[in-house]
């Protein structure tokens, strides 16, 4: 399994990336919440020579398609072919009212967005005029002296992120990879995710094989006093996203539905503390791994080791990098999924 960290600003990314690499990190991400989420990735790109370097996500729907691939195409060239390229669309409100950008169904503007950056891709790898006309995107100019130069190194691989299935089959269907939102649990995963992933590829004529599924999310490990206050942030975020309705169904699933009604109640009344109150220990144990670190890399197996290729996760404040670099060891030598398990997970269940 490959194990990936997240950067943090600007100012610290070169020195958090060398870091990362040293530790033997395979991959470092990007988020875009208050800051641009391209910019550490240029100044941590000459600052190392191995890792694989993301976005985790960028908010697409806030940008045009083919200025996304340009920034795109700049950084897997100037990575040498390093970069990856992970897109969520954020909700509504955001993008009509932060961003000022149009909303549609998301998910298929979404997949309209990404084949109309391929399209950009093409075009300026095979000379090709521009051509794309869909219902959301239309791009039909591409004078020569707007293409960029040459590089070897082909596009960079597109993960999506989402959590209903209708998302969660257009990143089957159009991307390389998918990222599992904070909440979600194995169970989902395996009954939603995954399933609707293979039929996105099958859409495509593609199968599972060599396609990302990357999680990470609620971990609390570290010392005792790390655990208790690591918990208590898990309460919170689980209450706050399941207190949002288009998350609704997981809690479903689970038979919590009941939770998320009052969640959204009290987050309509800015009740923000009671709301955490309510995140039992089986919610919290459902959706996050409590583990000691020694036991870490078991819990990581037992919950992921059939469904992600990949793990995002960051060590507590109190590892040395001794004990980061031990632990990052110990899981990289799990298993992971294969094309063999996900298509498992995938089959239906009678």
């Amino acid at each position: 399994m490959r194990v990936d960290g997240t950067l943090g600003g600007l100012e610290t990314a070169a020195h958090q990336a060398t870091a990362a690499e040293a530790a033997g990190y395979d991959g470092m991400w990007t988020g875009e919440v208050s800051s641009d989420p391209f910019l550490p990735l240029a100044v941590a790109t000459p600052a190392t020579s191995r890792l694989r370097l993301g976005t985790s996500i960028a908010v697409a729907l806030a940008r045009s398609p083919v200025a996304l691939a340009y920034t795109a195409n700049d950084l897997q060239r100037f990575s040498g072919g390093r970069f990856s390229l992970g897109l969520g669309s954020q909700v509504k409100a955001h993008i009509t009212r932060r961003f000022s950008m149009p909303w549609g169904r998301p998910a298929a503007q979404m997949r309209e967005f990404v084949l109309a950056m391929r399209a950009a891709w093409t075009s300026w790898e095979q000379g090709t005029p521009l051509a794309f006309e869909g219902e959301y995107y239309r791009h039909t100019l591409m004078p020569p002296a707007f293409v960029p130069a040459a590089h070897p190194f082909g596009p960079p691989r597109i993960l999506l992120a989402g959590v209903g299935d209708g998302m969660t089959r257009a990143a089957g269907e159009v991307a390389d990879g998918f990222f599992c939102h904070w909440f979600t649990t194995p169970r989902w995963i395996r009954e939603h995710t995954i399933p609707a992933l293979a039929e996105g590829r099958r859409r495509a004529g593609r199968t599972l094989e060599d396609f990302d599924i990357v999680v990470g999310g609620f971990v609390a490990t570290g010392t005792d006093q790390e655990i208790t206050e690591a918990v208590g942030r898990m309460r919170a975020q689980i209450s706050f996203y399941g207190s949002t309705p288009a998350y609704r169904a997981v809690l479903e699933l689970h038979g919590w539905g009941d939770l998320g009604t009052e969640l959204t109640a009290l987050s309509k009344q800015n009740r923000w503390t009671e709301m955490a109150a309510l995140v039992d220990d089986e919610v919290v144990e459902t959706f996050g791994i409590v583990a000691a670190p020694d036991d870490l890399p078991a819990r990581v197996a037992q919950r992921y080791g059939d469904l992600a290729t990949r793990l995002t996760l960051n060590p507590p404040a109190s590892f040395t990098a001794e004990q980061t670099g031990a632990m990052i060891a110990a899981i990289q030598a799990l298993p992971g999924a294969t094309p063999k398990t996900l298509a498992a997970a995938a089959a239906p269940t009678s």
